[in-house]
């Protein structure tokens, strides 16, 4: 396939319009959250321990924070390749932290924060940050891949430095909720 020498882009290369599957997929996840949210838990379940959910949803959280940093090197190393695997990798994750953190709150109760003080104006900035920078990184994440995907390099680096570093805050705030809430578990 021949290559135009100023855009890179095979000249059959269709860009494609993923804005309707973006809005929809940021609707569905934020609306199914928020939902949950409000949720009592289900009473009974004894399938297996559900206490396990949310520490596995801080190891998702901690894999999705290493292969962003790492995605984040590959870049500024100018690998493109290794850049792609790795933010797949981080969706991966991500995908699989959701599907936890689902289960979880549709199965469980919300569990309260038992500290007080310093501490607990500490973790209610972090989890209010965290809650909502988690459902901005949404819409931005499936952007910024949506542009690599139609290759509008430009636009994709303009959208991604803003994804890039709020990702990262909430897959690493994600664990930093786990780790000061799991006390109370």
């Amino acid at each position: 396939m021949k290559f135009s020498k100023q855009t890179a882009i095979p000249p059959t290369f269709k860009k494609r319009n993923y804005r309707p599957a973006i809005i929809i997929i940021s609707i569905i996840l934020i609306g199914a959250i928020g939902v949950l949210s409000g949720l009592p838990g289900v009473e009974d379940f004894t399938a297996f321990d559900i206490t396990i959910l949310p520490l596995l949803n801080a190891i998702f959280n901690s894999f999705t924070f290493i292969f962003l940093v790492s995605a984040l090197v590959a870049i500024l190393k100018k690998n493109v390749k290794v850049h792609q695997r790795f933010i797949y990798a981080a969706f991966c994750t991500t995908a699989l932290f959701l599907v936890s953190y689902v289960m979880y709150h549709y199965l469980a109760e919300s569990t309260s924060f038992g500290g007080s003080g310093f501490m607990a104006g500490f973790y209610y900035f972090i989890l209010f940050s965290h809650i909502v920078l988690a459902a901005a990184i949404v819409p931005l994440a499936l952007t910024s891949v949506a542009r690599a995907w139609n290759m509008e390099n430009a636009r994709h680096r303009k959208i991604a430095r803003w994804t890039m570093p709020i990702w990262l805050y909430v897959s690493f705030t994600g664990v930093l909720v786990y780790i000061l809430i799991s006390p109370y578990y």
